[in-house]
């Protein structure tokens, strides 16, 4: 399964946002790296172009998506009705790993991919090992039997109580099973992407 598998605190620095989650690293040194990158010194304004795929670049190191499946992701969202900036978005959080992540089974989108590819979780009550998947309203994502007693996924679960409150899931605790109730509002979605700069990149 093809991922980025290179350093996470200094991509993220080189982006400015923290994209693979909370990081130490980040916050302690919130300037690009390099022997330039805390200079108080006039900085030349960054190009449209720039600044284009600098927020597609967020998007895609956000999410664990790859050049490849963002570009198809962006024509499907391009062939649907609705603004395709926010239809993108939607598309994005509907994976199966990142609800693994909203419903707080996983403390990062990283984990949630592993947990997925690792034959942890079912989606309506069959095993599924594509953290790509697309899940659609009403789907039922859950823990198999056999994993339920992981300390992983019981620790997660215990400690992220407030990742899901999100009002497109559902989640029973005592279960471990949630539902993608429906896809959300962009001002549902917590994270800073200019989706409209994607947009105007892939326009050109």
């Amino acid at each position: 399964m093809a991922r980025y598998t290179g350093p996470k605190a200094k991509k993220a620095r080189a982006l400015g946002e923290p994209i693979f989650g909370y990081s130490r690293a980040f916050e302690k040194k919130k300037y690009k790296p390099g022997q330039h990158g805390n200079t108080r010194g006039k900085r030349r304004q960054p190009s449209d172009y720039k600044l284009q795929l600098t927020q597609k670049q967020i998007a895609k190191f956000t999410y664990g998506v790859l050049e490849r499946q963002f570009l198809n992701l962006f024509k499907k969202a391009a062939a649907n009705r609705g603004i395709t900036g926010e239809v993108l978005l939607k598309l994005l959080e509907a994976r199966l790993d990142n609800v693994v992540y909203r419903l707080g089974l996983a403390p990062t989108r990283r984990a949630a991919r592993q947990l997925v590819s690792h034959r942890h979780i079912m989606v309506n009550g069959r095993l599924n090992n594509v953290p790509s998947t697309q899940l659609r309203a009403g789907d039922v994502v859950s823990v198999r039997n056999k994993s339920q007693g992981l300390d992983v996924i019981r620790d997660t679960i215990a400690g992220n109580s407030d990742v899901r409150n999100y009002g497109w899931l559902s989640f029973d605790s005592e279960k471990m099973e949630g539902t993608f109730l429906t896809y959300p509002e962009r001002d549902a979605i917590p994270e800073k992407i200019n989706t409209q700069l994607i947009v105007e990149l892939y326009s050109k």
